[in-house]
Order: structure tokens, then sequence, then C-alpha cells
């Protein structure tokens, strides 16, 4: 499939079991985009932070922020001439919502600290695509897809994540923030619903945060 698509940098956001990546696989297949995609399992300290989370949530935080800088500034430092745009299925701000989330009070300072220096590395997103899905259906494609170390997510820690990407969208003023409201929508075997997402990324946005029911 060949489309124009206006914006350099997309960046796919949502809460665990949304189908980020998933969405990222699909595009890349269908539009040729290069692909910046999180590699969560090779968190070491990310098993035992499901587990024991106050223990652990500085470090496993830690370990996302540097990887995901890393691979960002990577990715940037090295463009792919022979691909028109880029899609990752992360923001590098989630890294902020998840630590501000997981941390004390204290810890969430001096994560920040070092957050604002490394976020000023590399571009900002040109769209910011969130994928909106009720907590029951996370649930349900989280078990679906059975990956051990998140068996036991608490349906109000989706909540929270949820309500945390939600407050952040509303103050972002730089960029084009489409929030997708998929319900049960399975664009993985819907050619339809997979079709118009990708109108949707193909048209222009304004500033700012608006809703869009696929």
């Amino acid at each position: 499939m060949t489309m124009d698509i206006p914006y350099p940098f997309i960046a796919i956001e949502g809460n665990i079991g949304a189908g980020k990546t998933t969405l990222c696989h699909q595009l890349s297949a269908h539009l040729g985009c290069s692909l910046v995609l999180e590699q969560f399992t090779d968190n070491p300290f990310l098993p035992p932070f499901y587990e024991q989370p106050e223990r652990y949530a500085f470090p496993v935080e830690l370990f996302f922020m540097t990887e995901r800088h890393k691979q960002l500034l990577e990715h940037f430092s090295q463009p792919d001439l022979f691909r028109s745009f880029t899609v990752a299925d992360y923001f590098f701000v989630k890294t902020l919502l998840f630590a501000k989330n997981n941390l004390s009070e204290e810890e969430f300072r001096l994560f920040q600290r070092l957050f604002s220096v490394l976020n000023a590395t590399f571009p900002k997103p040109d769209l910011l695509l969130y994928l909106h899905r009720p907590v029951d259906v996370l649930i349900k494609h989280i078990r679906k897809r059975g990956r051990q170390i998140e068996q036991n997510i608490a349906p109000e820690y989706l909540a929270e994540i949820q309500e945390a990407y939600l407050e952040y969208l509303k103050t972002e003023t730089d960029t084009p923030v489409v929030i997708l409201d998929l319900g049960d929508q399975d664009f993985q075997h819907d050619p339809k619903a997979f079709a118009a997402i990708v109108d949707i990324i193909a048209a222009p946005h304004p500033i700012g945060m608006q809703m869009i029911k696929p």
C-alpha cells in the first residue's frame, strides 16, 4: 500500500494490552514505515516489580527510561533514508507517567530531573495516537496473550495508568493528540477497522487533543 503520511514521527500509545505493538507491526507491513519497538522483556527488574512493586519501582523505571532513551537516540542519529516515516510503540513521556504512578514522592523528584535532561536530546512525535480501551478489554487481551509476568496485574492498576495518560494528554499543547476510542475492536483481524485507523493517521489533525471513534 502506498499512502502519503504527513507525520515523519508517529508515537502509538496506550495502556498495557491496548494493542500498540500489534498496530505498529501492521502499519510497517502495509505502509513500509520504520519501526521503533520497546524491548520491555529485557528489563531484569520487571518480574520482581510485579511481585514487590514498592521495592523494585525505582530500578524498573530507571531501566526503562535509559533503554528508551538509548533506542530513540540511536534511531534518530541514523535515519533510514529508504522509509518515509517512523512509528514507535511508545512516547518517551510514558516514562514519566509510569514513574509518577509507581514511585514515592522523593524518588519521583529525582527521576523527573533525570528525565528532563534525557527528554531534550531527540525530537518529539509529530503525531501521538492513543489507543483507548476499557479496563475489562485490557484484562481480556492481557490474559489472551499469556505473558506470565502480566497475569496478576490488577484492574485498579490499569485504571490508574489510564487516568494518568488521559490527564497528561489534556495538557499536551505542542503535538496533535488523537485518542482512538476502540472499545473491543479487533483491528488485527478486521481489515475495515485497520483501514479506518490508517485513514486517521493519513489525515491532518490540529494541535491538542481530540477523540475519534473509528
